[in-house]
């Protein structure tokens, strides 16, 4: 009789917004932790939602998370809901988020393990906007009309 072991799949979420090495080290360690890593971007839609403004669109932004050596499967995170359906859905065995979240995905315990890894010191898309939004002659605060992105 032939033992089948299936690989360990590790999922994690964010926006990924002005996409920098803080990210990537999350991703990176997140793989680590098993076999596939899968990833929920956060839609477009989502982030009007939770009151953000991205940079660069969802469909870019999907595609370099996706082009990282460490990302099996990328896919749109559309509501907070669905986090369990996605767990089933991929066969989750490790959900992992960054140690800001410490605490909010405690309940998904109850379907698969849950990691808060330590982000990196020192950077952050919110501390990058807070740099170049002077350049661009607004602040990360106040709201911009659509013409006056950075582009």
């Amino acid at each position: 009789m032939t033992n089948i072991i299936h690989p360990k799949n590790v999922l994690t979420y964010g926006t990924y917004d002005l996409f920098h090495v803080g990210h990537a080290r999350l991703l990176e360690r997140a793989s680590g932790l098993g076999d596939r890593l899968f990833v929920g971007v956060s839609s477009d839609s989502f982030n009007a939602i939770k009151g953000k403004e991205c940079v660069i669109p969802y469909d870019d932004r999907a595609e370099i998370v996706a082009a990282l050596r460490h990302v099996h499967h990328v896919f749109p995170e559309n509501d907070w809901e669905q986090k369990v359906e996605d767990i089933q859905r991929y066969n989750i065995d490790v959900f992992v988020m960054g140690d800001d979240w410490a605490g909010e995905f405690d309940h998904l315990k109850a379907h698969c393990e849950v990691v808060y890894l330590p982000r990196t010191e020192g950077i952050s898309t919110t501390s990058l906007k807070d740099r170049l939004y002077p350049l661009s002659g607004s602040s990360a605060d106040e709201p911009r009309p659509a013409s006056a992105k950075l582009r």
